[in-house]
């Protein structure tokens, strides 16, 4: 008898993995070395190419030059040269000049950082670019520019010095704290190899002056074609004519007849294992880091493969048990994982990574290395290992079903890693069925005996980062020793398991009914508003094969909670997510959905609750059973629950004051929008009055009431299969006997928050390690209510024209940035259907501090230049091109469209009618599109901010705190310049001084002690 249900198509697609043939596999057997399902092949200069028709997206290229020169080949006096070679190939080329391929390319809608990019690392360096090809021309013009690059990138002395500051800023920006701990525990794994004394971002004194010889000379010694390779992924019609397009821009190219051959650099192993106690008073917390390294081995046969995979399962299983540690009371962490990194061409290693509590260094590291031990003695359970293997399973399922749909980009870097480091590249197809064969068959006694590869004698490196010293060298290795003891007395016990139900939803709920349905053709999205109140809108996409996506939203959030109760409430998701908002704890739930792909998380804001999920269709009811489960669960807080994440929020606040940055940011909420309970960062005494019953009471009513909340779904939709979970989960979900947090859009309270008036201009001067600068440029934004639509679409254009010449100003003009940010902020107005909308449009930038106001002074000439004269229309066509291809691309993109129906219904236009709400918001960019001219972006210049600029706007510099010798200095060189300051007051400053210099060494020597 067959129990089947008849197959829909999502199922027969499911069970086209599922009726996937197994292969019959030896251990021996060699992977393909040529990679499946592109055209590949070499040209007689050496150069490889890649070229593979995709769709995905339509009428797009993703593109990409690799060359397998990085800065390890570089001698002591080139530090940092190939990260600069990369960065002179967007400058200057024979057949460019001055930028002009970042012009070109944003002509034709790439933008600059998203669509045109490059990353220089210790192997290699790699050129991408991700263009339209919808005209023949675009795609040949895109592949000159990456001929350009591989042998035609010019190096004059200016090219070089208008560089100079773009690089410079770079490496400014990666000496904040994280970017020294990167590079401390870099050094500490390379010790012995060059590696180690070749980070890509270089030297200081290089990058200021290095001469254009030396960055020639290395140019033309490693950029060789037979280094090289052109990839090609997109919606072409024949990968031929891409090939005949490769040839005729690299075919006539030569390299030197000799190229020198690319030495390989060893990382020496060692046996015993090396410890390091760093300080770093920025850091956000407190860490530890063991890693145990090993040669890289190139993945060759189906034996290797079947290793990876016993690799992939034993994280798989050690990471859900240090998450389940995590989630206990008094842990010895807050987070911990594992995994595994190909760290250079010769190196491999395994990584454990914690954070903690500070003056927690000690006993975080015990715990991992106990962990690992735990499963050399004892092993993991069949059960541990049959949750890990469905995960896999799960993900290859996933991918096989979008194997047609897979982003040219990801295809494009497969390619990449083809290249640069031989992993072979065998198709998603035989993939699949290696995976499904395999898997089955890896025994939990196979994945145990993984651990044996984590040995601290095995060129293992441990590593403590806190911003205050309390772990000592000796520290460490005395816990490297107790837990070798330990495992050798074998007195670590046995893991023990949780009990896990069987069930998400033990009883399933009433089916609620359909109280109205209406269609709306023009956005192909159905709704319905069920039984029990809440409105549904599903939107059916083909998108991606095994996507759903969904948002619920109801109105009324933390805008409505008086001071008193502010703290504790909007500490409500973080208090009931420990202890588990979908009736379990988060421990107990992940194994509950192990080798289902269903998501759902949840947010409070200041108008609005909701929440979201992510889902295979597959799935589709175990993610509604947890929305089910959100609103029918009552989260009650235990002592314990509440200590660790009070714990961790200390912890966080306690960061954030060692932040330099969070000072600046700070400062610029307050004199932006003033100093409101909403907007003032939380304090360590905000915690201590913080009430854990009233939190999660609050969390309960903000998830109970269906009638409020509006849901939108979209992708892989069976209706068939859809419209019962549906009505079953959601129109099941119970109506309070009252009411329930049931707002008016319209009567909501707004946030108090009010621009200054005035021209505000302030210094943030924070202690730092090293100097670091922002700068934040704000101008007040009044969108006027009648034409609200047509104006946030303007907001969108203008901000993205103001990006782009602050970028062409203060980059490419002048070379003192690496990068800028224009943003528009209009999310603090209550969603009200009446009155003006306030906000503001920022400028944010890091620079050099001794040229900040400099800076500052060019940006607002800029755009007060932009004002009275208006773009070019270049320019304007630059951003119409930009905009229309991201539109675009969005419109193949689930997101985009689950985005756009939502804002629909938040809409001030919506008024019961979420079809004529989008096609408004439609004609609204419609018509913003076609009137941006050169005029009109000039006349909203003026409308939209303030004209001319310079009369309200503030401006915030974060620079570094200035030492008492410093200021001393400071006001003796003020006092050359200004004869009538009198000597009495200058006496006084200097005597201040000088107890400033007493109290900074009385500080220095306390914090020693």
């Amino acid at each position: 008898m067959d129990l089947l249900p008849a197959e829909t198509p999502q199922i027969s697609k499911k069970h086209g993995f599922r009726s996937l043939k197994l292969v019959s596999v030896d251990m021996d057997q060699v992977l393909a070395e040529q990679p499946v399902g592109v055209d590949y092949g070499r040209l007689d200069n050496g150069l490889n190419y890649y070229v593979r028709c995709n769709s995905k997206p339509r009428m797009r290229a993703a593109l990409a030059l690799a060359v397998k020169a990085g800065s390890v080949l570089e001698e002591e006096d080139e530090r940092g040269v190939a990260h600069i070679v990369e960065h002179l190939a967007f400058s200057a080329t024979q057949r460019y000049t001055n930028h002009d391929i970042v012009k070109f390319l944003e002509s034709i809608g790439a933008e600059f950082g998203a669509c045109q990019n490059a990353v220089t690392s210790a192997d290699e360096t790699v050129y991408e670019l991700f263009v339209p090809v919808d005209k023949p021309e675009l795609l040949s013009q895109a592949i000159s520019v990456l001929a350009e690059f591989s042998s035609e990138v010019r190096v004059s002395k200016d090219d070089l010095e208008k560089e100079r500051g773009a690089v410079m800023e770079e490496y400014r920006g990666s000496r904040n704290a994280t970017g020294r701990m990167q590079d401390a525990h870099w050094i500490l794994m390379m010790e012995g190899s060059k590696y180690a004394e070749r980070l890509p971002i270089g030297l200081e004194k290089v990058i200021r002056t290095v001469s254009p010889e030396t960055v020639k000379h290395f140019y033309r010694k490693w950029y060789h074609l037979s280094n090289m390779a052109v990839i090609a992924v997109g919606d072409f019609s024949d990968t031929q004519d891409v090939v005949e397009l490769i040839k005729t821009h690299f075919g006539q190219k030569n390299s030197a007849a000799d190229p020198p051959v690319i030495p390989t650099f060893p990382v020496p192993s060692h046996e015993e294992p090396r410890f390091s106690c760093s300080v770093e008073s920025e850091a956000a917390g407190s860490a530890v880091m063991v890693s145990y390294k090993m040669p890289a081995i190139e993945l060759k046969t189906v034996k290797d493969y079947r290793n990876l995979l016993v690799e992939s399962m034993f994280f798989y299983a050690l990471n859900q048990r240090f998450f389940k540690i995590s989630r206990r009371k008094d842990p010895p962490y807050f987070s911990c994982s594992g995994a595994a990194d190909v760290l250079v061409r010769p190196l491999k290693a395994y990584i454990l990574t914690s954070s903690c509590k500070e003056r927690g260094t000690i006993e975080a590291l015990e715990s991992m290395l106990t962990e690992v031990a735990r499963v050399r003695l004892h092993g993991f359970s069949e059960r541990e290992i049959s949750i890990v293997r469905a995960l896999l399973m799960s993900e290859i399922e996933s991918s096989y079903l979008e194997r047609d749909q897979i982003q040219s980009t990801s295809l494009r870097d497969e390619y990449l890693q083809h290249f640069l480091q031989n992993e072979p590249v065998v198709g998603i197809e035989y993939e699949a069925q290696l995976q499904k064969t395999l898997l089955p068959n890896i025994s939990p006694l196979e994945v145990s005996k993984f651990s044996e590869k984590l040995q601290t004698s095995h060129s293992c490196v441990v590593k403590t980062i806190e911003p205050r010293a309390s772990a000592a060298v000796d520290d460490l290795k005395n816990v490297v020793m107790k837990v070798n003891l330990l495992e050798e007395e074998r007195r670590i016990f046995p893991w023990d398991d949780e009990h896990i139900p069987e069930e998400i939803v033990s009883t399933k709920p009433a089916m609620g009914s359909i109280v109205q349905q209406l269609e709306y053709p023009n956005i192909g999205a159905t709704e319905l508003i069920l039984s029990n109140g809440m409105r549904v809108c599903y939107k059916c996409t083909d998108f991606l094969d095994d996507q759903v996506l969904f948002t619920g939203f109801s109105y009324g959030g933390l805008s409505e909670l008086p001071e008193s109760e502010y703290f504790s409430c909007s500490m409500g998701s973080t208090i009931a997510g420990e202890i588990g908002v979908f009736g379990y704890r988060p421990s107990v739930l992940m194994d509950m959905l192990a080798g289902k792909r269903a998501e759902v998380g949840t947010k409070l804001g200041a108008y609005m609750r909701t929440f979201t999920g992510d889902c295979s269709p597959s799935d589709l009811e175990t993610a509604l059973q947890l929305v089910y489960q959100l609103f029918t669960t009552n989260v009650t807080p235990g002592e314990g629950d509440v200590k660790i994440v009070m714990q961790m929020a200390e912890e966080a606040i306690r960061a954030q004051d060692r932040d330099p940055y969070t000072a600046f940011a700070n400062r610029v909420k307050e004199l932006n929008y003033g100093n409101s309970y909403f907007f003032r960062p939380i304090r360590i005494s905000d915690l201590h009055k913080v009430d854990p019953l009233k939190a999660c009471e609050y969390f309960n009513k903000c998830f109970k009431d269906p009638s409020t909340f509006t849901v939108v779904i979209v992708g892989n939709i069976d209706t068939t299969v859809a419209l019962p979970l549906i009505f079953q989960y959601l129109g099941g979900i119970p109506e309070p006997p009252e009411p329930v947090l049931h707002f008016n859009r319209d009567d909501l309270k707004g946030l108090p928050f009010t621009f200054p008036t005035t021209i505000n201009r302030e210094v943030v001067r924070s202690p730092m390690v090293e100097a670091q600068c922002l700068v934040q440029i704000c101008f007040p934004v009044e969108l006027k209510n009648g034409t609200m639509v047509e104006e946030i679409h303007f907001v969108g254009f203008l901000s993205k024209l103001l990006e782009t010449k602050i970028m062409q100003v203060l980059r490419f003009k002048h070379g003192q940035i690496y990068s800028a940010g224009v943003s528009a902020f209009l999310g603090g107005n209550k969603p009200s259907r009446t009155g003006d909308v306030r906000g503001d449009i920022s400028i944010n930038f890091s620079c050099d501090p001794e040229i900040s106001s400099k800076l500052v002074y060019l940006a607002l000439e800029e755009i007060l230049h932009l004002q009275v004269e208006g773009p070019s229309e270049q320019d304007v066509s630059s951003i119409l091109e930009i905009e229309q291809r991201a539109h675009e691309n969005g419109l193949q993109e689930n997101y985009y469209w689950l985005d756009r129906i939502l804002r629909s219904y938040q809409s001030r236009i919506y008024s019961g009618d979420v079809g004529t709400s989008f096609e408004i918001q439609d004609e609204g960019r419609s018509k913003v599109r076609t009137s941006l001219t050169p005029s009109t972006a000039q006349l909203r210049l003026q409308r939209i901010l303030p004209f001319p600029c310079r009369k309200q706007y503030t401006v915030v510099i974060l620079m570094p705190k200035k030492s008492p010798f410093q200021l001393l200095r400071s006001v003796f060189q003020s006092t050359r310049t200004d004869y009538g300051t009198d000597a009495k007051i200058l006496a006084g400053i200097a005597g201040m001084a000088v107890l400033a210099l007493s109290l900074w060494r009385y500080s220095r020597s306390s914090l020693k002690s």
